[in-house]
């Protein structure tokens, strides 16, 4: 509720497009401050009110779930201590210990690839340098270039296996 009525008209936008990836963002976004400046939106059975006659029908419950997928992920800070969590996993690994990773969504699955990039190669100088000046350097090694996905088998047994993706990073010796 407090979202819903406080975030700015961009805010509301950027979340939506962000965490929920749903391509009517900024319409629903615009909606909803439209609608809370004439009533405040407090219930679910509020923003469905407000948001249902802009979502396509035949994409109803997809585009419903993306909304409260952001709304929910927002709320509970949940990318932020993904990547909290990450930088301090990789810290706390022993030499030659592997942090592996199981994400069940594209967001959450570009954050784990992108910490894992970024803990193997650190280096901040710009690609014309001969060498590299930072000092920074590498964490260990991404075991899995591209991630592990479900088997048939697996899929056909359990369908939330879907979307799953396993990383593996490896902190050097």
């Amino acid at each position: 509720a407090e979202i819903v009525s406080d975030y700015t008209e961009e805010q509301l936008a950027d979340l939506f497009f962000l965490y929920g990836e749903l391509k009517s963002a900024r319409r629903i976004a615009s909606a909803i401050v439209a609608a809370r400046a004439v009533s405040p939106i407090r219930t679910i059975e509020a923003l469905l009110n407000v948001v249902r006659p802009l979502i396509n029908r035949k994409q109803e419950k997809k585009e419903l779930a993306q909304l409260f997928q952001a709304l929910r992920i927002e709320v509970n800070g949940e990318m932020e201590s993904l990547r909290l969590m990450l930088n301090q996993a990789v810290s706390l690994l022993a030499p030659g210990g592997r942090l592996v990773v199981l994400t069940y969504h594209s967001l959450e699955d570009r954050i784990v690839k992108s910490a894992f990039k970024k803990n193997e190669n650190p280096c901040t100088c710009p690609p014309s340098f001969p060498v590299c000046v930072c000092g920074k350097v590498s964490r260990g090694t991404v075991i899995t270039g591209k991630p592990i996905l479900p088997g048939e088998e697996e899929m056909e047994s359990n369908s939330r296996a879907k979307s799953a993706k396993l990383r593996i990073f490896e902190k050097c010796n």
